[in-house]
C-alpha cells in the first residue's frame, strides 16, 4: 500500500483534484503521530460567509487571540498573533491553552459526548476568520482535519486541491469570512476524545481563527468566560489526561 505523509501531500508537484482514494493513503503524520484514514468525509471550502459572530456566539477551536466570551466548557488553542509566517500548523485544545506550540497535540481534547450535546443536530461547519495584509498574496489553507484522538483516525479532511485560497470578506477580527462544510458528529464514539487541526501557509497579517458553527447558530452566549473554562478543566468534558506530545 502506498504510504503518503502530510508533507508529501502538501508538496506534491500537481494539485489533487479530490482527496486521494482511501486505499492510496496509509496514514498522515500530524503532531508526531500517524493518523489513519477511516471513512473520511471530504470537506469543502467556500467563500460563503457563515452566520454568527465569533465573539458573541461561535465557539473558537483554534484562535489567534483571547476569546473572553467563549462558551462555558468550550476550550481553545490561543496560538497568539504570529504575524507573517510561511507555515502555521496548529491543533485545537479542549481547555484554554496559551502554550500549545505549533504542530503539538494538546493534553486535553474534546469529549465526544460534550460535542454531541453542544450540537444535537450533529451536523456542523467551521467558520474561518481571515486576517490579511492589503495588497499581499492570498493566504492558503493547506489542510484541515477532524480527528479521533483516541484511536488516531481522520474523520474528515480538507487537503488543498488548488482551492485553498482564503478570502477576507470581513478582514480583521470579528466575523468569519469563509466556511468549511461536510462535518458530522453522527456515529462518533461519545467516550472518545476529538481534536481539530489546521495548517495555513503564506500568512501576511494578524492571526486567522477557526470557529465551531453548529447547524443552528445560538444566541449570545450565556455562562461564558473564564469561570466556564475553569469548570471544564475540573471535569465537564469527562476527558482523560494525556501526555503532551510535540514535534521537535
Amino acid at each position: 500500500m502506498k504510504r503518503l505523509t502530510l508533507a508529501a501531500l502538501l508538496l506534491a508537484g500537481t494539485a489533487l483534484a479530490t482527496l486521494p482514494a482511501q486505499a492510496d493513503i496509509a496514514d498522515v503524520t500530524l503532531g508526531g503521530f500517524n493518523w489513519s484514514f477511516n471513512g473520511v468525509n471530504t470537506l469543502t471550502l467556500t467563500n460563503a460567509v457563515p452566520a454568527g459572530n465569533q465573539v458573541k456566539n461561535l465557539p473558537c477551536v483554534i484562535c489567534g487571540e483571547n476569546q473572553p466570551l467563549q462558551p462555558a466548557g468550550f476550550g481553545y488553542n490561543d496560538f497568539g498573533n504570529t504575524g507573517n509566517a510561511s507555515n502555521l500548523p496548529f491543533f485545537s485544545s479542549g481547555v484554554v491553552d496559551k502554550t500549545l506550540g505549533p504542530d503539538t497535540l494538546g493534553a486535553v481534547n474534546y469529549g465526544g459526548a460534550f460535542l454531541q450535546a453542544f450540537d444535537p443536530a450533529l451536523t456542523f461547519s467551521i467558520g474561518i476568520d481571515v486576517n490579511m495584509a492589503n495588497g499581499q498574496p492570498r493566504q492558503t489553507l493547506e489542510s484541515f482535519f477532524f480527528l479521533d484522538v483516541t484511536d488516531k483516525t481522520v474523520l474528515a479532511a480538507f487537503i488543498n486541491r488548488s482551492d485553498g485560497n482564503l478570502f477576507a470578506t470581513n478582514n480583521g477580527t470579528g466575523f468569519p469570512d469563509m466556511t468549511l462544510t461536510g462535518l458530522s458528529l453522527a456515529g462518533i464514539n461519545p467516550n472518545h476524545e476529538f481534536a481539530f487541526f489546521a495548517r495555513i501557509s503564506g500568512a501576511t497579517d494578524g492571526p486567522d481563527s477557526f470557529f465551531f458553527e453548529p447547524s443552528v447558530v445560538p444566541g449570545p452566549i450565556a455562562g461564558a468566560g473564564i469561570p466556564g473554562v475553569i469548570a471544564a478543566c475540573l471535569g465537564l468534558f469527562g476527558l482523560h489526561r494525556r501526555r503532551r506530545n510535540a514535534v521537535a
